[in-house]
C-alpha cells in the first residue's frame, strides 16, 4: 500500500496553519483552529472518515467572523488530500453516502475525477452553531472540492436544526472521503478511460 500521509503547512498575513494527513488511519483527531465548533465537525470528518488529522492553528485572524481560518483550512486540507492521492491510480474514486441526525438527512456524493466542484441543494442557516456560520461552511466545502479537484455534490434532504445539519454534512463527508479513496486490489490501473485524473 502507499505511503498516503502527509505534513503540510500554510502561512498567510492572515493566517499560519500546519496540518498532518493519514488517509488510511483509524479517525485519531488532535484538532485546534481556535473555533470550538469547527473542530467539532472536522473531528466528525475524521472519525466517520477513519482519518487521522491533526489541524493546528499557530495564528489567525478571527477578527472577520473567522472567514480567514475557514477559507485557508479548506484550501490546506484539500491540497493535502490532493498530494495523497496522487495520481489516483488504485483509489475507487466515486462514493455516496446518506446519514441521518435525529430530523435530519443529508446526503454527500463525490468524484475524484481531477475536476473541483462543488454544489449545495437545501439551505443551512447561522443558528446553533456557534461562531461558526451555515455561509462558512459551505464556502469551506467549496474550497475544499477546488483544491482536492473532486466534484461534491451536498443536498440537505431534511433538517431544521443547522447544528444537526451541519454535523450530518461532515459525517458523510468523512464516510464518502473514505470509501472514494480506498484502494480497489482489483484496480492496478487510474481509475478513467482517458488513463488520468488530472
Amino acid at each position: 500500500m502507499p505511503d498516503r500521509k502527509i505534513k503540510h503547512s500554510r502561512k498567510t498575513n492572515e493566517t499560519n496553519i500546519e496540518i498532518s494527513l493519514n488517509i488510511d488511519g483509524n479517525g485519531n483527531s488532535n484538532i485546534n483552529t481556535g473555533n470550538e465548533m469547527f473542530d467539532h465537525m472536522l473531528s466528525q470528518l475524521s472519525k466517520h472518515g477513519l482519518i487521522d488529522l491533526d489541524i493546528q492553528l499557530v495564528s489567525g485572524d478571527s477578527g472577520l467572523g473567522w472567514h480567514h481560518v475557514v477559507e485557508d483550512l479548506g484550501i490546506i486540507l484539500g491540497q493535502s488530500f490532493s498530494k495523497c492521492i496522487g495520481d489516483g491510480k488504485g483509489i475507487t474514486r466515486t462514493s455516496h453516502a446518506y446519514v441521518p441526525l435525529d430530523e435530519t438527512l443529508v446526503r454527500n456524493v463525490i468524484d475524484f475525477g481531477g475536476r473541483g466542484y462543488f454544489k449545495l441543494s437545501g439551505y443551512i442557516g447561522d443558528s446553533d452553531l456557534g461562531e461558526l456560520s451555515g455561509s462558512l461552511i459551505t464556502h469551506f466545502l467549496e474550497t475544499f472540492s477546488r483544491e482536492a479537484n473532486c466534484n461534491l455534490f451536498t443536498t440537505i434532504l431534511e433538517g431544521v436544526n443547522n447544528h444537526h445539519i451541519s454535523e450530518a454534512m461532515f459525517k458523510s463527508l468523512g464516510i464518502v472521503l473514505k470509501n472514494a479513496l480506498t484502494l480497489d486490489p482489483r484496480r492496478n490501473s487510474i481509475p478513467s478511460t482517458k488513463g488520468t485524473i488530472s
